[in-house]
This record gives structure tokens, sequence and C-alpha cells, in this order.
């Protein structure tokens, strides 16, 4: 997946499509996340986590190979969507199944685990800029999932069979209290200003700098770089600091590298930026995603599975209404909406702090 967000300008430009249509592909990828919370519960239910992740990577490559082989937004939107249910069903219980593992260091393996998601992230993005300056087509680069996918089951997937006898009791139902569905909406708000930056940062690069598309789309890597040191070494940092201070810090980092992104007008100086941003969105996923466990106590298949939710409006929404920002003022001026959604999800960490400490 990380091929895809940077390359989004490549391929509006492939498909000769407006902004709004291309953010389509988004909300595609926010749909998804909702299909998967749905089926997330019942999943975990019958298969099991481990289990389940395997039956996310098998529909995540089916709708890969499937974006690469047919061209018209009509029928790369739904191969979207396709992959996104595999890769949300893929997050969600791998972050349940680590978090269950390590117990108490949860925080640490979480984001660890994030980093080296994020290293992969980063390879995705940079074969599709190198894939895009050459003749060949730069949506081959997307099929990489497929050979480390036989991998990891090679290495893996027959020799781990964990024993999982469904709960007496059934799926996990019933309500969530308050707290989960505000720290919810703080979720929601930091997947928007993630994924906003991953799908048009290329964009306004190249509103700054005059960058053609490949060189503009290699650049950006910044920001999944950024993503992928924080996520590996972030957590090893003053580890006594809580989990709401540590969100309010990467916050205002993020805040900081977004704004000098958008101010400058130097290649040099904007892959500083997004590496700053980078740093600060590292670790906001599973921070965020231990605060929405904490508020949801004993359901945490039934809390993961709502969260799914938050990130499908998110993934859906954030960079749908970019798009069509976009068209009408510019994408500079569109991208005013990451330092809003970043200010919505620091007042939420700061009014509405979880209640013990992980």
């Amino acid at each position: 997946m990380g091929g895809f967000g940077p390359a989004l300008p490549l391929l509006q430009e492939a498909q000769g499509t407006s902004a709004a249509v291309a953010g389509l592909h988004g909300t595609a990828l926010g749909l998804a996340s909702i299909i998967a919370g749905y089926i997330a519960a019942p999943l975990a239910h019958r298969y099991g986590r481990y289990k389940s992740i395997w039956i996310g990577l098998a529909i995540f490559n089916v709708g890969a190979l499937s974006f690469v082989i047919f061209p018209s937004p009509w029928q790369t939107i739904p191969s979207i969507l396709i992959a996104g249910i595999g890769i949300t069903t893929i997050i969600n219980n791998a972050f349940l199944y680590i978090a269950h593992h390590y117990g108490e260091n949860a925080p640490r393996a979480t984001a660890q685990a994030n980093g080296i998601s994020s290293s992969f992230f980063l390879l995705g993005n940079f074969l599709i800029g190198m894939i895009a300056s050459t003749s060949f087509n730069w949506r081959l680069g997307l099929l990489v999932s497929l050979p480390f996918t036989f991998l990891l089951y090679f290495l893996m997937g027959r020799h781990h069979s964990p024993e999982h006898i469904p709960d007496n009791e059934g799926q996990q139902r019933g309500s969530l209290p308050l707290r989960y569905w505000i720290g919810w909406f703080g979720l929601l708000f930091t997947i928007s200003a993630e994924f906003s930056i991953s799908f048009w940062s290329a964009a306004l690069l190249r509103e700054r700098t005059d960058l053609n598309a490949a060189f503009s789309t290699t650049l950006v890597l910044a920001f999944p770089l950024g993503m992928a040191i924080g996520r590996l070494i972030g957590t090893s940092v003053a580890p006594k600091i809580g989990i709401d201070r540590r969100l309010q810090i990467v916050l205002s980092m993020q805040a900081l590298g977004f704004t000098l992104f958008w101010l400058s007008g130097q290649p040099l100086f904007s892959f500083v930026a997004l590496l700053i941003a980078g740093l600060g969105t590292s670790v906001q996923f599973p921070l965020t995603s231990l605060r929405l466990l904490n508020f949801g106590g004993d359901k945490p298949d039934l809390a993961m599975g709502k969260s799914g939710f938050a990130a499908g409006i998110a993934i859906g929404g954030a960079p749908l209404l970019l798009g069509f920002l976009a068209d009408h003022f510019g994408i500079v001026q569109a991208f005013l909406i990451v330092p809003v959604a970043i200010a919505l999800a620091f007042t939420i960490v700061t009014f509405v702090p979880i209640r013990k400490e992980a």
C-alpha cells in the first residue's frame, strides 16, 4: 500500500481525471476500512486473529493484482476497495495479536511492528518513484506484495498455527462508553492528517517547486522514511512518558513538520520538513489505538473493529475532500485542512485522557 498513496498524481495523470475523481481511490480505501470493521469481530471469533491475518493477505493480493491489470478508474477503484478490505483486516488483527502477546510492553511492541511495516511502506514508495522514471509501467511495483506474501507463508505460515477456541459467549458485541467514542474521533482526525499528507504531498511539492511527477513522487518518500524511523526508535526514547503525553508531543512535531513543508518552495527543505512530519506521524496510530483499547475495556476485538469505521471515514473522506478543494481553490489552500485535523486531535487527547497509562 505504500506505493499507492504517493502515486496518486501519477494515476491521475495516466487516467486523465480530475483530482476529485483520483481521490475516489482514497474513498474506496475508506469504505473498505468500514467493511473490514463490520466483519472484524465475527471473523476473529470464528477463525482467530492469526488466521484472520492470512485471510486479509489473500484478499489484499487479489485487489493489488486487479489494480495492476485493469486500466480505467472505474476498474481501479473497486480493486483498491478489495485491497483495502484485506489490508485493514491484516492491520486490526496483527495489532491485537501483538498487543495481547506482549501485554505491558504493547506500546513498544506495536510501535516497532509498525516501524517494520513503514520500512516496507517506504520500499513501495521508492519502487513506484523509480519505476515511474523509466519506460516501464509504474503499477508493476505494486506486485511486490505477492512474493513477500509467499515468503512470509513459507517462513511462518506453515510452522505457526496457534490453537483457536471460539469464546463460548459468542463474538464481542454491545455498546462502548462515551469516552471511547470521543477517543474514536481523535483517531479519525489523526488518520485524516496522515492520509492527506501521504496522498497529496507529491502534488503540493509539484506546485511549490515545479518538479516533474516522477521526481516529486520519489522525493516525498521522506514522509514514510520519517514514519519508519519514528516507529522503530520512538518508543525507546524516554520510555516512561505516558501514552497521552507522548501523543501530544508527536502531534506537535507533525504540526511543525507540516507547517515547514507547506511554506517551503525548495526541494531539499521540503524533504527535511516531510521527514519531521513523518517522525511526528509515526506512532500516532499505535498510541491512539491503545487509547481506544483502554476505553473499550473487556471488548478489545469490538473496540478495534469500530476503530476501522474511524479509519474508513478518514481515509475515504480526507483525501477526497482535499482533492475537491484542490480542484476549486488550489492544492496549497486545500492542504489547510491538515492543521485543523491535527489541532482537533490534540484537543481530544488533552481533554479526554486515559484513566490508566499502559
